[in-house]
């Protein structure tokens, strides 16, 4: 009887190890696994035409230094001109939510009256999607035209965007939006030389599904070893 009590008592413990490893193994698959939370224009900060905010990085894709130097960019052109540029990045879109329709609804929200509109531009980034859109005033269509902006999109921050290379594609994206709106020769696209080589690097996004997979295999081996370790220790 008494050993059948130990056996009982034995299984008992063994079933709680494993449902806390378990439970381990879960929670620790909810933070490295799960995507990043999505974004709504809700979760954005409320910004005014005469606020001095030039870059919102909701996704924490930029380096500190390319920030601070958009920013003086951008600054400069608000300081310089009549026009004013801001860019917005973030790393993931609400389900069901476009690129097109986020940018419109954060132009209105932002700039609620036609007068606040008309001098203000606004540059929307998705690093998830590497999707982008654009929004202008009146007054800043009537400098930068139709053709201007699907250049700018399409082929100056859409070639270092193929490449992950966000901070690249916004610093070359703004030079030329504000060589334009500043009165000077627009540079253009890059220039891009094709060159085929075979990729050796992980992006940024490879490289955290690297990392979410290791955490998982190791709580996976926690998760199986310390109910049959609990239970070795207890026989011998």
């Amino acid at each position: 009887m008494k050993n059948f009590i130990r056996s009982l008592n034995l299984r008992k413990k063994i079933l709680q190890s494993f449902l806390l490893s378990l439970s381990t193994l879960i929670i620790s698959i909810s933070i490295f696994v799960l995507p990043a939370q999505a974004t709504g224009v809700f979760d954005l900060p409320v910004i005014k035409a005469q606020d001095s905010i030039w870059v919102v990085d909701q996704s924490n894709t930029l380096s500190l230094t390319n920030e601070n130097r958009l920013t003086t960019i951008l600054e400069n052109l608000t300081q310089n001109t009549d026009y004013v540029a801001r860019m917005v990045i973030i790393r993931r879109l609400d389900y069901g939510e476009t690129m097109d329709n986020f940018a419109d609804q954060l132009f209105t929200k932002w700039f609620d009256h036609s007068d606040q509109q008309e001098n203000q531009l606004l540059l929307v980034m998705d690093t998830l999607t590497n999707q982008t859109a654009i929004r202008l005033g009146e007054k800043v269509k009537s400098i930068l035209t139709e053709d201007t902006v699907n250049s700018i999109m399409s082929e100056t921050i859409a070639y270092p965007l193929k490449e992950g290379k966000y901070n690249q594609a916004l610093l070359d994206g703004s030079d030329r939006i504000v060589a334009i709106l500043s009165g000077k020769e627009d540079p253009g696209p890059p220039q891009i030389k094709e060159i085929k080589v075979e990729g050796t690097f992980t992006t940024a996004e490879e490289t955290d599904d690297q990392n979410a997979t290791i955490w998982v295999v190791g709580f996976l081996i926690v998760a199986t070893i310390v109910p049959m370790l609990t239970y070795w220790l207890y026989v011998k």
